[in-house]
């Protein structure tokens, strides 16, 4: 049987046999793999880590760690192709140190990397930041499209959802009646399984995907219903209102229309009331006419006009939505019962793939500072959240950078901020370029029209409110043009390493939970190799931070 690593001491590297060090030269980068996550805290890890009781031990998670990072950097994400090579190939042996893990065993390891990864990921931005990485004059900000674990042919409208889901409860009813017959009624067999019901069962994820359509309409609503009680409330108390809501235009018009028409009568039924007392006391009328029936009244005209103009736009609006309906390609808004938290997503070269939206901020040396996966196939949304996620990562990269003096951190006393941000068109709007942060550069349209621009000729077309023309007009400027050209080479390089060279173009996982983690655990690796490479990370840096 293997041998299994001893516990070791959380003040204490990670540690191999001496005798797997002359397998690899000594400067290899297994090496300065292992003794990197020998120097991070990973107690996150051991926190749950099997010590005692019955049964034999459980393996060193650094061993564990260290395998899936050297794994995924060199493109094999699969568990079982793992555990081949942790006894077939020389790295991957010299990192188990004699030890076999089954490919369960990475399995279930990586399936707990939830709640987990963030601090290792944390960790790996720290030793960075010791090494001197994590430059932050110009940072960006870009996102990308990664494919999900699930098949476009495995999404369904609601209307399929829904059929699914009665088919899967009258086959539950079909065999709880054919195991009554069987085994008696209140035996084994009278109830749904409960196997049927738990989160990776095909019955489960359908409804976790019905519920999930059924929540977005139910939000769409309820943003409508929050919208046209905004605007009676702009109306109450006198405000300017703008137009109605389209979505409840109508109901609004109408009960304008009742609020004047009770207004008219009021004043007409008033009148009626103080001309009969007075006919009554002195026996003469009221002076001057009564006043307009409500039906007659301009106002009221006025209200029933613009009644009858909402009706007319809303009955033109259910045309135009019809008309789309039947020339509509797609199947219009779907859910994936393979993975229900991935989303259907337009992809750059044309048409769709089931994908998740990954949000990266990436420091001028080309660390990813901040990562973010999201099921939103538009990145407008995410600016301000990975900018505060960043302004984070920022003030802890500044607590461990080193001293100025080579001394140890921090070598910033905080003052080490963001100085620009940048991103591109997809990110443009009047709330990103007002909200508190860092100076930024938004582009408001594609590069090329940018350029154009910049050298007077015709640029992007002249949309946005004040922002947005003010970020068009600093654009045209040289520094501006010139600032913004550094957005390319440091947003898309991490995403470009992670898919081309690491060969990350789908993740493996399924979930959101799951899928984040994993997105997170493979831009901790992008980091850690990217300090290899560029020459911060070596066994002679390491001997410094150790000491």
């Amino acid at each position: 049987m293997a041998k299994r690593y001893r516990p070791v001491e959380r003040d204490q590297p990670f540690l191999f046999p001496p005798d797997m060090r002359e397998w690899l030269p000594e400067d290899h980068p297994v090496y300065l793999v292992i003794r990197a996550v020998g120097l991070m805290d990973t107690g996150v890890f051991h926190a749950g880590r099997k010590t005692g009781g019955a049964g034999t031990a459980g393996y060193d998670p650094d061993m564990l760690v260290t395998v899936l990072v050297w794994a995924y950097a060199h493109r094999v994400t699969s568990s079982r192709e793992i555990e081949r090579l942790c006894g077939t190939d020389v790295a991957f042996r010299v990192i188990g140190g004699g030890n076999l893990p089954d490919h369960v065993t990475f399995a279930r390891f990586r399936g707990d990397f939830p709640g987990m990864v963030e601090e290792f990921f944390a960790q790996v931005l720290i030793l960075c930041a010791r090494l001197g990485m994590g430059r932050l004059g110009t940072v960006a900000l870009d996102g990308m499209k990664i494919a999900a674990n699930a098949s476009k042919a495995a999404n369904r409208t609601e209307d399929g959802l829904r059929k699914l889901a009665a088919e899967a409860v009258a086959a539950h009813a079909a065999a709880d009646a054919a195991e009554d017959a069987l085994f008696g009624a209140g035996r084994r067999g009278d109830e749904v399984p409960p196997e049927a019901w738990s989160p990776r069962s095909r019955d489960s994820r359908i409804r976790a995907a019905l519920a999930g359509l059924e929540a977005e309409r139910q939000a769409a609503e309820r943003a409508e219903a929050a919208k046209a009680e905004a605007f009676r409330e702009r109306q109450r108390a006198g405000q300017r209102t703008g137009p109605a809501p389209k979505q409840a235009a109508v109901e609004l018009a109408e009960e304008n229309l009742a609020r004047v028409r009770a207004a008219q009568q009021a004043r007409a039924g008033d009148w009626d009331k103080r001309n009969a007392a007075s006919l009554a006391e002195t026996g003469r009328p009221l002076r001057g006419g009564r006043p307009v029936p409500a039906e007659g009244h301009c106002r009221v005209r006025q209200a029933e006009a613009k009644v009858d103009k909402a009706r007319a736009r809303a009955a033109g609006a259910e045309r135009k939505a019809a008309q789309r309906e039947e020339n509509r390609k797609g199947p219009g808004p779907v859910r994936n019962i393979t993975d229900p938290d991935s989303r259907l997503m337009p992809l750059r070269g044309g048409g769709f793939g089931q994908c998740y939206n990954p949000q990266n901020m990436t420091s001028q040396d080309e660390l990813v500072i901040a990562t973010m996966l999201t099921d939103d196939p538009a990145d407008m949304a995410w600016f301000e959240p990975m900018l505060r996620a960043a302004e984070d990562a920022a003030a802890l990269i500044a607590a461990h950078r080193p001293a100025p003096d080579g001394g140890p951190g921090p070598g910033s006393g905080g003052k080490d901020g963001i100085g620009l941000v940048l991103s591109d068109c997809g990110y443009c709007s009047e709330a990103n370029l007002t909200c508190e942060g860092p100076d930024r550069l938004i582009a408001v349209g594609k590069r090329r029209d940018l350029e154009k621009a910049a050298r007077g000729q015709d640029g992007a077309p002249d949309w946005g409110g004040p922002a947005v023309q003010a970020m068009r007009d600093r654009l045209k400027t040289g520094d501006g043009i010139a600032a913004y050209r550094q957005r390319g080479h440091i947003a898309e390089t991490p995403h470009g390493h992670i898919k081309h060279n690491m060969g990350l173009r789908q993740l493996s996982m399924r979930g959101k939970p799951k899928a984040a983690a994993e997105w997170t655990f493979a831009c901790a690796i992008y980091n850690l190799f990217k300090a290899i490479t560029t020459g911060h990370l070596t066994s002679q840096a390491l001997a410094a931070l150790a000491s």
